[in-house]
């Protein structure tokens, strides 16, 4: 493995694979060579401790490691960047394939299901600034889009983005205003405060890359400060909130449990 590879990083699908290759080893050697020696009485009948152990292990590594590197994976959110959609403390689930299989260690796309990311996909990425760092953002703009926002306005190819209001959410940033906005499929919710100042832009996209954006327009650090997401850095699309704590009242909060990411 080449650590200067820029999409590489130390985490948890690196030492899961290493644990898989290393327990998968010694369950080979003992399945061709130590096993047959040990019924022919050449060693003792029983397996060493370390053998025994990567006997045991190797399969759960393996099935733990295809799950979160192909099937779903487990993200908690730690700001509040995607208010109103997901809250501080939601425990979310990735489909890992909706954008290709990869390899969980240098995230190259092996295997192109799914397609690519829609307008509107609420997507986790990693960081283009520092790829050892997990984002999650909505895809609000596909390679070759011309993205504006004015006055808190969101255009789309010269065309508005329809905005719906939808009451007063209140919360740790204060009252904000809650408006649906119509991008993508079924739409989705999203927070703007008034005392903040307009911050307008416009730009096109470029091939190959997404523009991503928080549903907390205001406090979301995003594609309007660090620029576009490349392709390759998309890891997958959250599709369900699996558990929330409630780190104010200091409970999980269950009426988040079960709702489907939109």
């Amino acid at each position: 493995m080449n650590a200067a590879h820029p999409m590489f990083h130390w985490d948890f699908m690196v030492i899961l694979t290493l644990a898989a290759g290393i327990t998968g080893l010694v369950w080979l050697a003992d399945r061709v060579w130590l096993a047959p020696r040990r019924a022919h009485g050449g060693e003792e009948a029983r397996a060493n401790g370390a053998v025994e152990f990567c006997r045991s292990f190797f399969p759960v590594i393996v099935v733990v490691l295809v799950l979160r590197a192909f099937v779903a994976e487990p993200f908690r959110i730690p700001s509040g960047s995607m208010i109103p959609t997901l809250s501080v403390g939601d425990f979310i689930l990735v489909n890992k394939f909706s954008y290709g299989l990869r390899d969980p260690v240098f995230h190259r796309r092996l295997v192109p299901v799914g397609g690519w990311p829609e307008r509107g996909d609420v997507v986790v990425f990693r960081w283009p600034v520092d790829p050892s760092k997990d984002f999650i953002k909505r895809i609000v703009g596909l390679p070759g889009d011309r993205i504006t926002y004015i006055d808190k306005q969101l255009f789309l190819n010269g065309d508005p983005v329809a905005l719906t209001p939808a009451g007063v959410f209140s919360g740790p940033y204060g009252s904000v205003h809650r408006l649906e906005e119509a991008l993508g499929e079924d739409g989705h919710q999203i927070i703007v405060n008034p005392e903040r100042p307009a911050d307008d832009f416009d730009f096109v996209v470029p091939e190959g890359e997404y523009f991503a954006m928080g549903d907390n327009r205001d406090g979301s650090d995003d594609s309007r400060r660090w620029g576009t997401v490349p392709a390759q850095n998309l890891v997958g699309k959250a599709f369900l909130i699996w558990m929330s704590w409630d780190s104010e009242r200091y409970r999980v909060d269950v009426s988040r449990i079960g709702m489907k990411v939109r």
